[in-house]
């Protein structure tokens, strides 16, 4: 994977070549004044893709899990600490859904305008009816930075997550349910 070594601040100098998703992102960070940089790489599709953007970052990088229950009723974006192994069961417990599974592409794509590979919390920003429901892990929820895509696996930003749980989610009216995921099996 090629990674620019470059860790940049704010949005790219020039949007060719960037989805129109990835800009609103760096659009709406701008206007509620949450500061970021930035760390532009080939598309990064695993966890272990994102270990080795962390040195760049100077960020945790988190899992982010778009799932949904059976019947494809209930959908939740889950933050996560990346090294943790996701197990539906502990998380169905604490949020009292059963049976939950992955979300298939075509409902990522209909309620955030992600595809698999680049959920983030950012893409909460084009679910404007609020069908998902934002889970954090404890780890994530309580960290200083972290890591996430801007709606497109090509770029990484660091993020506080104060500025996040202070000025994004209550500029989108999102309260998010606050989970403790063990960490080791």
């Amino acid at each position: 994977m090629k990674i620019d070594p470059t860790r940049y601040a704010g949005r790219p100098a020039d949007p060719a070549g960037r989805i129109p998703q990835e800009l609103a992102c760096y659009d709406l960070l701008d206007q509620l004044g949450i500061p970021y940089d930035r760390v532009d790489h080939d598309p990064a599709d695993t966890i272990e893709d994102c270990v080795a953007i962390e040195e760049y970052l100077g960020a945790p990088i988190c899992k982010n899990l778009v799932l949904c229950n059976r019947q494809k009723t209930a959908f939740y974006l889950l933050l996560m600490d990346g090294q943790k192994p996701f197990r539906t069961k502990e998380l169905s417990a604490q949020i009292g859904s059963s049976r939950l599974s992955f979300a298939p592409p075509e409902e990522m794509a209909r309620l955030l305008d992600v595809t698999p590979g680049s959920a983030t919390i950012l893409a909460l920003m084009n679910d404007k009816d609020h069908q998902v429901r934002l889970i954090l892990d404890k780890s994530v929820a309580e960290a200083d930075l972290f890591g996430c895509h801007p709606c497109i696996n090509t770029s990484t930003l660091r993020l506080s997550m104060g500025e996040m749980r202070e000025k994004f989610l209550p500029h989108l009216g999102i309260t998010p349910t606050v989970v403790d995921l063990p960490g080791q099996l």
